[in-house]
């Protein structure tokens, strides 16, 4: 990334997300989508740039660049899903190494650690990790990889990401991963507070439209680039060019898009917290949260991620979604629509029944993500909902 480029605020670079016009055949405003899967070679043995598809191609390759000036990152990789992403850097790991995780997780990746990198011979200990101590004491000599998801899902608990940092990189074979995706390199920036990679899910936040399944990472280390570029070729988890075009539109509106997103969730949480039928609200930015100056410290702000728990149960819960008008009763998060659901029964379902509990994942928790919608609708929304289901 050039110097001029990384002068610009985020808001300039999610605009023009490092891409000049000249690079296309007719200098389109708008890379064009490159859906050829093969290319034209001048020699048997050599071609200019692209060969084949799953390799790489023109559309992918604008899209991380786009994603590595957003970070301030030297280099950025696209995937075909966060999951992807995720195995690409486990895969960087041998049979009989360690991982250490937090133990609050989105559910897909506590599936992917305990039952296929498991499976191979790659084991994981799950902590606190609000604790840096509990990561500290975890690791052992053959641990390779220490990895955090901060905020977590669905309890919106934080890591301390600099302080994690400091005690891992005392070693120099580790690596250090955060899942960035609740909150995005808009709000939070891993790799300056001392991360090795930055994660992603892009189909939530970042692509924010309901339309596009897809995965990121960034970085700086040189020696990291050939092995994961290796690994999202040969394991054929690189993104598709169609979905590369969609996101590239999609990041132009993302600091927009985000402090609405921020505002609104406030607003809504804010409600939930004074609801009579709500019991406890979860939102890293309001006070009462427990990490609050944590998050004052390490992020720039928020997005609409909301977790809450009401009175009652499985049967409760399950009423209040189903009467729902504005926000709709789906999995995933990030988008324009407001979406909700229970996770101990969906995302989280696969986790030991015993440990959802320990950890707070119980059938009166439901997660929440506010959309773009008036945010008066969606709280009149929760509040008819609240009352015609629980009262």
């Amino acid at each position: 990334m050039s110097e001029e480029w990384r002068k610009l605020g985020f808001d300039t670079k999610a605009v023009k997300l490092g891409y000049k016009p000249e690079v296309s055949n007719d200098y389109s405003l708008v890379p064009p989508i490159g859906l050829s899967t093969t290319f034209e070679q001048d020699d048997p043995s050599s071609h200019r740039g692209f060969l084949y598809v799953r390799q790489n191609n023109p559309s992918r390759q604008i899209l991380e660049k786009g994603f590595a000036l957003l970070e301030d990152a030297k280099y950025g990789l696209c995937f075909s899903s966060g999951t992807s992403a995720i195995s690409a850097v486990v895969q960087l790991l041998n049979t009989g190494e360690h991982i250490v995780s937090s133990e609050i997780i989105f559910g897909g990746t506590y599936r992917y650690f305990d039952r296929i990198a498991g499976r191979v011979g790659i084991s994981t200990t799950y902590v606190d990790a609000t604790d840096p101590k509990n990561v500290e004491r975890a690791l052992q000599d053959n641990t390779r990889l220490v990895f955090l998801e901060t905020p977590s899902n669905p309890l919106l608990s934080l890591c301390d990401i600099a302080k994690i940092a400091e005690i891992v990189h005392r070693r120099k074979d580790i690596l250090f991963a955060v899942d960035n995706t609740f909150l995005t390199p808009y709000f939070q920036r891993p790799l300056e507070l001392g991360a090795d990679i930055s994660v992603y899910s892009v189909t939530k936040y970042l692509n924010g439209h309901t339309d596009v399944c897809m995965g990121a990472m960034c970085f700086n280390d040189d020696s990291l680039y050939p092995r994961l570029r290796y690994l999202q070729n040969n394991a054929g988890i690189g993104s598709s060019p169609f979905d590369c075009y969609l996101v590239h539109r999609s990041l132009k509106t993302l600091p927009v898009r985000l402090r609405r997103h921020m505002k609104s969730g406030l607003k809504v949480a804010q409600f939930l917290e004074s609801h009579p039928l709500v019991t406890k609200v979860l939102c890293p930015w309001l006070p009462s949260h427990p990490q609050h100056e944590l998050a004052k410290r390490q992020t720039s702000g928020y997005t609409s991620m909301i977790s809450f728990y009401v009175k009652g149960g499985l049967q409760e819960t399950s009423a209040l979604l189903k009467k729902f008008r504005v926000i709709n009763m789906a999995g995933s998060l990030g988008g324009v629509e407001s979406l909700a659901e229970i996770p101990s029964v969906l995302s989280h379902a696969t986790y030991p029944a015993e440990e959802r509990v320990r950890m707070g994942i119980t059938d009166n928790l439901v997660r929440l993500s506010v959309g773009l919608e008036d945010p008066d609708d969606i709280i009149a929304d929760l509040d008819l909902s609240l009352r015609s289901a629980l009262e």
